[in-house]
């Protein structure tokens, strides 16, 4: 059984969170990707909704996505580390192969991550990339795992949307799409009132 993990504060989840998963998913013959959503992430300050709205969010999103679930993990009110997870899900999973899926944007500082090399202890490390992404020069470690298939860079097609102008465009009043955003979290978000400024 292989399983992927994916990671992040989705303030609010969208497209590019769930189209690069799928392909993901797709190239590297997961069973199933488990969604994280950090309540209190290490490397951002503010949130801009709340951890149960954002959880929720994911939780509408991933409804009709075969093989892409949720877990509550991360929902505790305590910062919450890459490698807490990926040991919890070791412990939970002891037969499976784990696979954590990060973004091209989290790759260029992976060895920031707390206890990096031990995260590829316990698990394949996969970076979703945009065509003609570079990966740059890596750690001597980074390489190793590269060379012996522990490290994968799974293209997938661009996807021009991001939370940051997401929550701008809701702060102003103005609609999303339901190509940048799935209805049932535009419906979320809408009844909520959610990034709306006061």
């Amino acid at each position: 059984m292989k399983i992927g993990l994916f990671g992040g504060s989705f303030d609010p989840i969208h497209r590019g969170h769930l189209e690069p998963v799928r392909q993901a998913r797709a190239a590297l013959g997961l069973e199933r990707v488990i969604y994280l959503p950090t309540a209190r992430p290490p490397h951002k300050g503010e949130r801009h909704a709340p951890a149960l709205a954002r959880f929720a969010m994911v939780e509408l999103a991933l409804l009709g996505e075969e093989g892409l679930y949720a877990s509550p993990f991360e929902m505790r009110d305590a910062v919450c580390y890459t490698v807490d997870s990926v040991e919890h899900f070791r412990r939970e999973l002891p037969g499976a192969e784990l696979v954590l899926l990060i973004g091209a944007d989290s790759w260029a500082s992976f060895t920031t991550f707390r206890s990096w090399a031990r995260i590829l202890d316990l698990a394949e490390l996969a970076v979703m990339v945009r065509p003609g992404w570079e990966s740059g020069e890596m750690a001597p470690r980074l390489a190793e795992e590269r060379a012996r298939g522990g490290l994968r860079f799974v293209a997938n097609e661009p996807c021009p949307v991001s939370s940051r102008e997401l929550r701008e465009r809701l702060r102003r009043g103005e609609d999303v799409s339901p190509d940048q955003v799935p209805p049932l979290v535009i419906d979320y978000l809408r009844k909520y009132g959610l990034y709306r400024s006061s």
